[in-house]
């Protein structure tokens, strides 16, 4: 096949051509790496690439292919990993310069899972640094550009692993979602992407941002490409104690069948009111209207306690931040200081030097919110806000299986307009961050683009350990979307 053709496909697609023998492991990199050489220098997707370590492991691949000892859907098709993951022997940074040069002794789970099902690993991806901000543009490495249109921002904080999937600089990368991390870069990106419920997948060799509400989940070129790398990634970890035992009955690819007969879809209204651009709010009901033409019931209802989630996210998350954060100290490993005056002012210089502003400000909130006297006022208030926001999406499941609304308000800003104003970056996540506070399953879908040509995602939330909902509803939507593609040729 020849190299576009290759890139073209999906990951599931490349995974049946690799085994039916259409493909070598080694052509397939092969077209990654021709492609990075193309698009990198210009877009800046990746923190850290592997080429000579990328081939060796093809070669063992293939070899496992070849004998039969590697049967799964993705062996043999190259992936990246965002750069929070840690991969033994290979830089892992986190995007900060107090982390530019930790190699970890140890691999993440979720890694570990797609290396044995035959994942070929690139490197690893650019992100916002320790995955706070929504735009990629707060990374030690450099800003990461939009492959629709590179005056665009990719999104954040897995605004790398989106980037480099809709560049074709791999067929599938793995995110994090902590507010909305995997779902808004894969909205700006035009990609697809899901956060399973908090849980599914293990966050062993996940470095911490909010421990609470971070999930790694996979993005890809569509539904049937996530439905098959969750399927990888998910299961009981011992080394988590937070993830969960997923049941046999829970495979995903189960789900993807074009059928939302009698589905029961809620759209609420706090979501399609105020500050949603009128585009977005057009691409989402035209979705809807796809969703009910073939057979879902559709209706509005209100949700509550949307306003509430902002405030209380950014209180939990910086404070659980400003716990994680304090191990980088610049004793034990890491970015420290040249010059310093004893102990403690080598503490503040090293943390001073290696942060950037964004996660200065959020360690900053975070301790604050933590501190005596505050504590009661900030901090358990918002657990007391997280509790009632869960409750209103318990309440909304008893009459829908699934809810409909947009992933972001708009598309993708420009590079540098969202940076001036931190407090409007914040206020982006209104329609993401609630999933997390609830520890729900979300998905990201493509569903149109605006007047400037940048893409619209549609989110589907589902209950907890009910991501079989949201696949079938998405992969519902995504097949009318690809009849209509091949009607207007």
């Amino acid at each position: 096949m020849k190299e576009k053709e290759i890139l073209s496909l999906t990951a599931v697609q490349l995974g049946k051509k690799i085994k039916e023998k259409e493909v070598t492991c080694r052509e397939a990199l092969e077209a990654v790496f021709a492609q990075i050489r193309r698009r990198e220098p210009e877009l800046n997707c990746y923190v850290t690439l592997e080429e000579e370590k990328a081939f060796k492991q093809a070669e063992e691949v293939q070899r496992g292919i070849d004998e039969g000892t590697l049967t799964g859907p993705l062996a043999g098709v190259p992936a990246a990993v965002k750069d929070n993951m840690c991969i033994e022997g290979m830089r892992t940074t986190c995007s900060s310069k107090i982390l530019e040069n930790f190699v970890p002794a140890y691999t993440a789970e979720a890694v570990e899972r797609l290396r044995k099902a035959g994942a070929v690993i690139v490197g690893k991806t650019n992100m916002d640094e320790f995955a706070m901000g929504s735009t990629t543009e707060t990374s030690a490495f450099g800003v990461t550009r939009n492959p629709w249109n590179p005056d665009h921002v990719p999104g954040g904080s897995s605004g790398g692993s989106c980037a480099a999937v809709a560049a074709n600089e791999c067929f599938y990368a793995l995110g994090s979602d902590t507010g909305g991390s995997i779902r808004q870069p894969s909205s700006f990106c035009g990609v697809t992407g899901l956060k399973p419920t908090y849980g599914t997948v293990s966050r062993y060799g996940l470095i911490a941002y909010g421990s609470s509400l971070d999930q790694i989940g996979p993005v890809a070129k569509d539904v049937t490409d996530c439905a098959v790398i969750l399927e990888t990634l998910a299961g009981h970890d011992t080394k988590d104690s937070t993830s969960m035992e997923v049941q046999e009955s829970a495979r995903f690819t189960s789900a993807l069948v074009d059928d939302v007969n009698g589905m029961r879809i809620g759209i609420p209204r706090d979501y399609m009111g105020d500050g949603l651009d009128p585009e977005v709010k057009e691409a989402i009901l035209n979705a809807a209207a796809v969703l009910k033409e073939k057979g879902a019931v559709v209706e509005e209802f209100d949700l509550g306690m949307v306003e509430y989630a902002i405030p209380a996210y950014y209180v939990i998350a910086s404070a659980e931040a400003s716990s994680n954060l304090s191990r980088f100290d610049g004793v034990k490993y890491g970015f420290r200081a040249k010059e310093y005056d004893g102990l403690h002012d080598m503490y503040k210089k090293s943390r001073s030097q290696g942060f950037g502003p964004e996660v200065k400000r959020r360690i900053m909130l975070g301790s604050f919110v933590l501190s005596s006297g505050y504590y009661d006022a900030y901090y358990l208030k918002a657990l007391r806000a997280k509790a009632l926001i869960k409750e209103a999406f318990d309440r909304a499941f008893e009459s829908y299986d699934v809810i409909l609304g947009p992933v972001s308000p708009v598309t993708a800003p420009k590079l540098g307009e969202s940076l001036s104003d931190p407090l409007k970056m914040y206020l982006g996540d209104i329609y993401t961050i609630s999933v997390n506070l609830a520890g729900l399953p979300g998905l990201s879908v493509p569903c149109g683009t605006d007047s400037k040509g940048l893409p619209i995602g549609l989110q589907l939330i589902g209950d907890c350990f009910k991501e079989k909902q949201i696949i079938r509803a998405g992969y519902a939507f995504e097949r009318s979307r690809q009849q209509e593609r091949r009607c207007s040729r």
